[in-house]
């Protein structure tokens, strides 16, 4: 009778964990005609990820391919995430796609720690090699596959330079338990070493800090740059209010951040990556195996400059960027 009433009770809390679109994390769920039924597992809410997992259910839709979507909490992404994920793993789920490094993380420990054998389909994560969700790019080895997003730093440097030639030092600010960021930053120094320019570095633990560092960041250098730093984009906001109190541009890492008050970016067109994902999960559900699937690493960018911000600053838009996609400020 314990044993029943044990079963009965897990199974109230799966059906509560994902009926919807309820709250704590919830964001709802889409039917299909396939006997297929996959998780998505969202890091925390903020444009880019936000544009993944559109681009994700985009795909799924096309399918006829049913989901359910949860999303990590500000300020407990990484434990919500956990949660999730094991949830996810006991529920009745064909596959996990798990948007963002933490998530892909935690679907994939979950994954481990039950000896389960649903794949894991990540998106938006830029070294799955050293996070360790594959053994290769090619040949990932384990039953985990998807996308990275490849960060163009080497055009995100080129429009600095060309909005702001005189730049000497340019500040970043990053998140140490991010893999994703840790890699970007080590080839955000090798680009900028070529051309003369200082990297100034902060690492942050947690969100909390933001607002001290950028404080006394921003005195230090000529512009800041955004990486794709989960806990810095979901809270780019307060790094906008130092900076701008200080005359400093903010350089974006995707067009929603530029529309949100960065000056410019190389951007990733992140609702294509989440329907790039959508498809491979489309395709392992049809029998292609995650171990051997390639993971598909998205390079292509295109620069975007905010011309309320440039006007604000007293920066000139050269006529070398005649072609760049411009916007102006959104408010929300």
């Amino acid at each position: 009778m314990k044993k029943l009433l044990s079963v009965l009770l897990s199974a109230l809390l799966l059906v509560s964990l994902f009926a919807g679109c309820s709250s704590g994390g919830a964001e709802g769920s889409g039917s299909g005609s396939s006997a297929h039924k996959v998780a998505i597992l969202q890091y925390m809410t903020h444009s880019s990820l936000d544009n993944c997992t559109q681009g994700v259910k985009n795909a799924l839709d096309a399918a006829g391919i049913a989901y359910d979507v949860q999303i990590g909490s500000s300020g407990s992404a990484d434990a919500d995430c956990q949660s999730y994920a094991a949830q996810m793993v006991a529920g009745d789920y064909d596959m996990i796609i798990a948007v963002a490094t933490p998530a892909a993380l935690a679907a994939y420990s979950a994954v481990q720690s039950a000896s389960s054998t649903i794949p894991v389909i990540f998106c938006a994560v830029s070294d799955p090699v050293s996070a360790g969700l594959v053994q290769s790019m090619d040949a990932p080895g384990n039953n985990c596959t998807g996308t990275a997003d490849s960060f163009d730093v080497a055009g995100q440097v080129d429009i600095i330079k060309q909005l702001q030639p005189d730049l000497t030092k340019l500040g970043v600010i990053y998140t140490t338990s991010e893999s994703n960021s840790l890699s970007q930053l080590e080839r955000l120094k090798a680009q900028c070493a070529t051309l003369g320019i200082t990297v100034v570095e902060r690492g942050i633990t947690e969100a909390s800090e933001l607002a001290s560092v950028s404080a006394s960041l921003v005195s230090e250098v000529d512009a800041i740059t955004n990486l794709t730093d989960n806990n810095v984009v979901e809270n780019m906001s307060v790094v906008l209010e130092q900076a701008n109190a200080a005359g400093i541009p903010v350089y974006g890492s995707e067009i929603e951040q530029v529309k949100k008050g960065c000056l410019a970016s190389a951007s990733i067109d992140y609702v294509a990556l989440g329907e790039r994902t959508g498809q491979i999960a489309v395709d392992v559900l049809g029998g292609q195996s995650a171990a051997t699937y390639p993971v598909v690493t998205v390079e292509d960018s295109f620069k975007v400059v905010n011309t309320d911000v440039a006007s604000q600053l007293g920066i000139t838009i050269p006529d070398s960027m005649s072609d760049v996609q411009k916007v102006t400020t959104s408010v929300e």
